[in-house]
């Protein structure tokens, strides 16, 4: 098997399983692109990427670009000589850059292409009821998300899995299945496997606040897979007492339900009525406040039974 050298893009804490991966391969990271340090936190002290802060652990060489068409950039970049380029949740490449590797360049997205092509696959595959997702290597072209598939392989949701854990375990399968698939490149034998022209696609787009607003008029299960899917962040959440109310953790309760808003004893238990049952809160936010069980919520707050 050729040694490859390798050039590895990616920012947050999702890429970062994939690279620590990658360095302890037979292959050479040569290089990481990854996002420009920014202002955080109430110092607004800059803060590195967590891509950047394994980078730096492995003693790598490290680019920052805030423009990817940079002709320094683009110098420095063909300067390291990479077979491939590899990227993991990272923005996305100008055709100068996907380009200019001779093996091509490697995408890891968290979904079982081409469903849930986009930004969000992680979330959108728990919003929408899905059983099953999985993480698919591909190359990149044009148009996002549809290049020739290497490799995928699956992993079951379960019925009460939420998009933080979930996210959690397609790390570790994407850092395999990225192996996986670099060695099959290194050996020059690997399927490239065209994405069907389909109709019936499911999309995965940004997730804005829209998305996140609960509208109690829809079924328990469709608003019990919301909550799933946005939590622990950016979190679902309704309008309690004026005020911005997440829901980080719930129950549904099918086949129960009133023409109040909501039920409470007032100190241990908080049920929102919807379409056809209950949303049992077991896990909440109020704005400004600190995530919290149902339990201390009421404890802490006096919220009038209806």
């Amino acid at each position: 098997m050729r040694k490859l050298r390798i050039v590895f893009m990616g920012t947050p804490e999702f890429a970062v399983p994939m690279l620590e991966t990658l360095c302890s391969s037979a292959h050479e990271v040569v290089g990481v692109v990854t996002a420009p340090d920014k202002p955080a936190g109430r110092g607004m002290q800059l803060s590195e990427s967590e891509v950047k802060v394994c980078a730096l652990k492995h003693h790598l060489k490290i680019l920052q670009p805030e423009k990817l068409k940079n002709p320094e950039f683009l110098a420095e970049l063909s300067q390291l000589q990479a077979d491939i380029f590899i990227v993991v949740a990272f923005r996305m490449l100008p055709e100068v850059v996907w380009n200019m590797p001779p093996l091509g360049t490697i995408n890891l997205h968290a979904s079982l292409l081409p469903q849930y092509r986009g930004a969000a696959p992680i979330n959108r595959a728990i919003m929408n009821g899905e059983k099953e997702t999985g993480v698919t290597t591909f190359f990149l072209q044009h148009e996002i998300d549809t290049g020739k598939i290497i490799f995928s392989e699956k992993i079951k949701i379960r019925q009460d899995e939420t998009a933080g854990e979930l996210y959690q375990e397609l790390m570790k399968l994407g850092a395999s299945v990225l192996l996986k698939t670099v060695d099959a490149i290194a050996t020059g034998q690997y399927p490239q496997i065209a994405q069907d022209h389909i109709t019936n696609i499911n999309h995965a787009p940004k997730i804005f606040k829209d998305d996140c607003r609960i509208n109690w008029s829809n079924s328990t299960q469709h608003i019990y897979n919301q909550i799933r899917g946005l939590s622990p962040y950016p979190a679902a959440f309704t309008t309690l007492d004026n005020k911005n109310f997440k829901i980080l953790k719930a129950k549904p309760i099918p086949g129960a339900n009133s023409k109040q808003t909501y039920n409470t004893d007032g100190y241990s238990y908080l049920r929102f009525n919807c379409l056809d049952g209950q949303i049992d809160v077991l896990e909440c936010q109020m704005e400004g406040k600190k995530k919290m069980t149902i339990g201390d919520f009421l404890r802490g707050y006096k919220l009038i039974p209806l």
